[in-house]
């Protein structure tokens, strides 16, 4: 399910979102999760966080205050994550306050994580990479598509001591228990 809220009549992907209410957003969100992985199949809900616009959405900058980030952008996905668990979050193009969301220890791991006790997995949106040791120290744990680039990036930040053994650990950790979760496994 696509959480983000409708904050702009031209956003381009308006129609994949419930509402403009981040409740009713929440609600709707958890029961199709509910649902689908009832039936032993992942979602991946989308577009973690603050995604509300096409026009120059890779580089877009939403600045938004800690009020506005809790009561509207985040609380459709908290009702989503407290309600079903889902299988996977799916982190957006875009900036929040400067950082990218793929990129934000404060967004995917000390908000997400600490905060709602997500278990699942973050992915990054198709080609949503600039940084990718940042993405998986910041808890974004599968690189989309996975390219050549992004490879020889976390090559060169483990042996450069930027990316530890301790994060590479845990975003596969949390890959294989993805794997082993599905039905195709079972």
């Amino acid at each position: 399910p696509g959480a983000n809220i409708h904050r702009h009549p031209f956003c381009g992907r308006n129609f994949e979102y419930y509402s403009e209410d981040p409740v009713l957003t929440g609600e709707i969100g958890a029961a199709l999760v509910n649902g689908i992985e009832a039936n032993g199949v992942g979602t991946s809900v989308k577009h973690f966080v603050a995604n509300n616009q096409e026009t120059n959405r890779n580089y877009n900058d939403a600045i938004v205050s800690q009020r506005a980030m809790r009561e509207l952008y985040l609380k459709g996905f908290e009702i989503i994550v407290k309600k079903s668990q889902p299988w996977t979050i799916m982190s957006s193009y875009n900036k929040v306050n400067g950082t990218y969301t793929s990129e934000s220890r404060f967004l995917l791991t000390d908000i997400l994580r600490s905060d709602w006790n997500f278990e699942g997995v973050v992915m990054s949106d198709w080609f949503g990479c600039n940084d990718a040791v940042a993405m998986i120290n910041a808890g974004n744990d599968l690189l989309e598509p996975g390219t050549k680039n992004q490879w020889d990036a976390l090559l060169e930040g483990f042996e450069s001591g930027d990316l530890t053994t301790e994060a590479i650990d845990t975003s596969s950790k949390r890959i294989l228990e993805l794997i082993f979760k599905s039905a195709k496994m079972q």
